[in-house]
């Protein structure tokens, strides 16, 4: 089913101004900033769990120690 009596209106827009006072907009940049701290911990965990997980299963680690080296 069809709607050809529904005109295609199509509305273009150009935003030219963004009213918004100057200490209001510092003020959520702050916020924003201090709320991105914890948002790259947590991805940085789920990231080494990640990768410690792909170590774990493809045999990475085992029996070698860091650099390489065995531990005998």
């Amino acid at each position: 089913m069809t709607n050809e009596n529904i005109p295609h209106d199509h509305t273009h827009m150009v935003l030219t101004d963004i009213n918004i006072p100057f200490l209001r907009l510092v003020r959520f940049f702050i916020i924003a900033g201090l709320a991105a701290i914890p948002a790259m911990i947590v991805i940085w965990l789920l990231g080494m769990l990640v990768m410690g997980t792909a170590a774990y299963l493809l045999g990475f680690g085992g029996e070698w120690g860091m650099m390489g080296h065995r531990w005998d």
